[in-house]
């Protein structure tokens, strides 16, 4: 490790990674390194429960990623890279026995909300249309965006508390449950503000296309970036982890994909105090407990248009989905949580044995909890579909602080890089002009803890490896 590096990337996750691809393309030499065995961060695929069945540990359905600003630009099919696309993005199963599907379709999707059919349709078909504009201008740090009158009409949307937008925009029960486990992604209570801005996101991206898996599993993208990458002349080293600045080379610039504690101790004094205690406030928010499952059959779910998603939410009501997340948020366990569910193997034969599936499914908790949820789990997920339990072949579970023991990004389990409530959704994860920037001019931040936030996009290390090249040049 005695090279001279033009910069060096602390972490190999989508960020990293990103950072890597964009800078070796300006003809930057750049080494990545990572702490693990292997790279990908919130992108790797393993055998969790038994030999044959392909799990993903982190991350599993990718609508962002498939439509990445900056990942969408790459030649990633080139690399091994294959996406697939299921019939439908979400199935939200009620206790009706129903089923609310979104899918690609307007029309589809709006026909299931009875009364308000025609109000989804007018909500939604503007953003939409424009879906890659939008995703532009709001999957990047503060700035002026390219279609304001765009942005603005969002934006006055965006801003509200959930519950308060549903509670005035809809009637059907249907159409509040559904906009619900969109919401929920957030990771945040529903009264806080900005929420409904998450769950119209998710909404407007699945008229877009259908929530996208990777073939193989998630760590197949992983892979294409990090070929893509090395192609370009970029170098990853894996098995170096880094505790302290003087582990690492000699290099004019330096990058960390890890989260504001991590970076508040390697690089304790190479930044200031204040900086540090700034770091080391950051609110990382709820965690998850995730349980995979092989399974001898698909899931038996009462609605077998379940079966046609690449994602099922599974909380029914959007009052039931809005006290779960209210709960985990206040350090309460939920004995209801809203559970997102995957079963990547109905549409991907590689990822179990022949006629076997395999099961994803996680909800959140207090950050550090140390309750094993695996029963209530597998208790939401039979409610809906009866005799679930009789197909469970294994089980692995992942609590809080196994996710921390994965990835020591996910602080407490926090898998997206931090809260994305109002006094970090922009300020992430200290407030600066540039966010991807450090007191240190050499020393820079890309992961999911700065700006757009979690997610596998890469737009957070896209636009810190923009700062970078802007300070190299400089």
């Amino acid at each position: 490790m005695d090279k001279k590096y033009d910069v060096i990337i602390v972490g190999s996750g989508p960020n990293g990674l990103s950072a890597g691809i964009f800078l070796a393309k300006k003809g930057i030499k750049v080494l990545i390194l990572e702490g693990s065995e292997t790279l990908g961060g919130g992108m790797r695929t393993t055998e969790l429960t038994l030999p044959g069945f392909k799990h993903d540990i982190c991350s599993a359905v990718h609508p962002m990623g498939f439509l990445s600003p900056f990942l969408k630009t790459l030649p990633l099919d080139k690399f091994g890279l294959e996406w697939i696309i299921p019939e439908a993005s979400v199935a939200h199963p009620l206790d009706s026995g129903e089923a609310v599907i979104l899918s690609k379709s307007i029309e589809e999707t709006a026909k299931q909300m009875g009364v308000d059919s025609s109000t989804y349709k007018n909500l939604i078909h503007p953003f939409s249309k424009k879906i890659n504009v939008l995703l532009k201008d709001t999957m990047r740090p503060l700035g002026f965006p390219s279609d304001p009158a765009l942005f603005i009409r969002y934006g006055l949307k965006a801003i509200q508390p959930a519950t308060l937008f549903a509670k005035s925009a809809f009637k059907d029960e249907k159409m509040k449950a559904l906009f619900a486990g969109c919401t929920a992604h957030s990771i945040l209570p529903f009264n806080k503000l900005f929420t409904t801005g998450i769950g119209l996101l998710f909404l407007a991206v699945s008229h877009e296309e259908n929530w996208a898996i990777p073939k193989g599993g998630s760590q197949n993208l992983a892979n294409a970036m990090a070929d893509y990458f090395i192609s370009l002349g970029g170098e990853i080293q894996c098995n170096t982890k880094i505790d302290n600045f003087k582990q690492l080379p000699e290099a004019k610039k330096y990058i960390f994909d890890t989260d504001p504690i991590q970076l508040a101790t390697i690089a304790s004094d190479q930044i200031p105090l204040w900086y540090k205690q700034k770091l080391n406030k950051y609110n990382f928010g709820p965690g998850v407990f995730k349980v995979d499952f092989a399974l001898n059959d698909p899931i038996p779910w009462k609605n077998k248009n379940c079966l046609k998603a690449s994602t099922v939410h599974i909380g029914g009501s959007f009052e039931e989905i809005a006290q779960s997340e209210k709960e985990a948020w206040e350090g309460k366990q939920s004995e209801k949580p809203f559970v997102m569910l995957s079963q990547q193997s109905q549409f991907d034969s590689t990822r179990a044995p022949k006629g076997k599936h395999t099961g994803w499914a996680y909800c959140h908790v207090p950050n550090g909890s140390s309750k094993d949820m695996t029963q209530i789990i597998e208790n939401q997920i039979e409610r809906f579909a009866p005799g679930f339990k009789d197909t469970i072949l294994a089980k692995s579970s992942m609590s809080p602080k196994d996710f921390q023991r994965y990835n020591p990004n996910y602080l407490g389990g926090a898998i997206t890089g931090g809260s994305a409530d109002i006094t970090q959704l922009f300020t992430r994860p200290v407030a600066r002009i540039n966010p991807y920037s450090t007191p240190n001019p050499d020393l820079f931040i890309c992961s999911a803890s700065t700006p757009p936030g979690g997610g596998v996009h890469g737009m957070c290390g896209f636009y810190a490896a923009k700062s970078v090249l802007r300070s190299i040049q400089n």
